[in-house]
């Protein structure tokens, strides 16, 4: 996990920047990049689950090692070659050639996230039930231990690389990663092997529906149009995916149409499957927390600058917000032993929202550059120059930076708030995903848990569309208050589940 999580942001933090420079200093390929991740995302992220559930535990996680590591791979030689030769490759085709080396860097990058969304899903979220022998103290502390591992490396991956790039070159930059992934690969699939060994119970899955997928192989083989919707295997009935019905609907169809109409209904089987859940309101409400500008993004961190935060304080502030999720770690696994886990999300719910009122507060205090006035008047599409896109959010730009406020009670207030909000913040992720992990049914855990992902990146495109709407810093105190709107949301799905759990306990015992 730490090998895989290291890479990962590594890797996140590298191609933003590769992307910056091959573009000479324009956003624009970062931004389309951000979107085709976010986008594949939330098409796939079923498709990506019900992979999960319908093959072995050990060839999912290998095939979606291999395919992460060696996409990054291959695309680190490539970007080796486009910063060795960038000059002689823009000559070829008129300029077209360097169109084509950006997209097959895009494309190879969006496989790779697509493969670590897969694996993701595979490890934290299934493996981790089944090697703690579904005790659920024991699941908390693994959850606690993987994101405490993904804060430090969320830390030191990104100082790490940017550090070589910074001494070196791009070029540098580039071969590190590519020298990382090639370890990595060898020693993640080692240990992946080693665990499967050791713990016998992952290699055993509950049954899941074969029946659609023997069917096409047989049509494809045959090329039978009308027969065999009388040969579908009895686990489609005991299964909730229903997907007879759909195999038996597109049974006239082409093969190619057939191949697509049942992609199609995976999806929305996938989706109905989410829906279903008992924690449905909970992983709802989780989703909601990615539409905000109160994070150490890009946002928050360049609205700061144009506060008068120095990059200097704005790392420290950084390091302080990854100790206080930490914290939250620290609490859930205490909170969840002492109060159960439905009410560990309740009071880490209520210590979010507590904390996020800081922000709300920080928008009317003094030195805030609130000013509703910009915003009647803001076009439609916002100027070019006045916002950088990234890989996930937007920068301000043509704002003098470093200029000190009338007073800093403002910027104290809004970052106190982020800072002190992240101990509720990880620990309401921690309860959600153990519920999730908890209550799904095996059969289904690789497909809900795909959705989530779906829902996540759905939000977070909303937050996308919500800066690009109201860039300049005089917009930040509307979008602190759309954000701490769309949180409340999120957390009183999580009370209304919580409400219902605790009264369906009631009426059982």
């Amino acid at each position: 996990g730490a090998l895989s999580m290291w890479g990962d942001r590594m890797w996140h933090f590298a191609i933003s920047v590769f992307l910056i420079e091959l573009y000479g200093r324009n956003l624009l390929l970062t931004a389309v990049f951000g979107l085709v991740l976010a986008g594949s995302v939330l098409l796939l992220g079923a498709l990506i689950g019900d992979w999960v559930d319908r093959n072995p535990r050990n060839k999912v996680a290998h095939a979606s090692l291999f395919i992460q590591n060696t996409s990054v791979t291959v695309c680190s030689i490539v970007l080796m070659l486009v910063f060795s030769y960038k000059e002689q490759i823009e000559l070829i085709w008129d300029g077209w050639f360097t169109v084509v080396c950006y997209t097959v860097v895009i494309i190879l990058a969006d496989v790779a996230n697509l493969a670590s969304t897969a694996l993701t899903i595979a490890i934290q979220r299934d493996w981790i039930v089944v090697i703690t022998g579904y005790n659920r103290g024991h699941l908390a502390g693994m959850n606690a231990t993987m994101r405490r591992i993904d804060q430090v490396t969320n830390i030191l991956a990104p100082l790490a690389v940017g550090q070589v790039m910074t001494l070196a070159s791009n070029v540098v930059g580039c071969g590190f990663i590519l020298a990382w992934n090639l370890f990595s690969l060898i020693v993640e699939f080692f240990f992946l092997s080693r665990v499967y060994r050791i713990v016998p119970a992952l290699s055993v899955k509950p049954p899941t529906v074969e029946g659609d997928q023997e069917y096409l192989a047989r049509t494809e083989r045959r090329g039978l149009q009308g027969q065999g919707n009388d040969e579908l295997s009895d686990p489609l009935a005991t299964s909730n995916c229903n997907t007879d019905m759909h195999l038996k609907e597109i049974t006239n169809l082409p093969l190619c149409f057939q191949r697509f109409r049942w992609l199609l209904s995976t999806c929305m089987d996938g989706w109905r499957a989410y829906y279903r859940q008992p924690v449905f309101l909970a992983g709802l409400g989780l989703a909601f927390l990615y539409t905000t500008v109160l994070g150490f993004d890009c946002i928050t961190t360049g609205y700061a600058y144009t506060q008068g935060i120095s990059g200097s304080l704005l790392s420290l502030l950084m390091g302080v917000s990854a100790i206080t999720g930490l914290m939250g770690t620290v609490m859930f696994t205490r909170l969840r032993k002492s109060v159960g886990l439905v009410n560990t999300g309740i009071i880490s719910s209520c210590l979010h929202l507590g904390c996020l009122l800081l922000c709300v507060c920080s928008v009317f205090a003094p030195g805030s550059p609130i000013d509703l006035s910009l915003l009647i008047n803001q076009p439609l599409l916002p100027d070019r120059s006045s916002i950088h896109w990234t890989n996930n959010t937007v920068l301000f730009d043509n704002v003098p930076s470093g200029t000190a406020p009338d007073s800093y009670i403002s910027i104290i207030l809004l970052f106190l708030g982020v800072i002190t909000a992240r101990i509720g913040l990880w620990c309401f992720d921690l309860t959600v995903t153990q519920l999730l992990q908890e209550t799904i049914c095996e059969s289904e855990r690789g497909v809900v848990n795909g959705v989530q992902s779906s829902m996540n990146y759905l939000m977070d495109l909303l937050h996308f569309i919500m800066v690009i709407s109201a860039p300049q810093p005089q917009h930040f105190g509307i979008l602190v208050i759309i954000s701490v709107i769309f949180i409340t949301t999120g957390h009183s799905m999580y009370f209304l589940y919580a409400h219902r759990a605790k009264r369906k306990h009631r009426l059982e015992t």
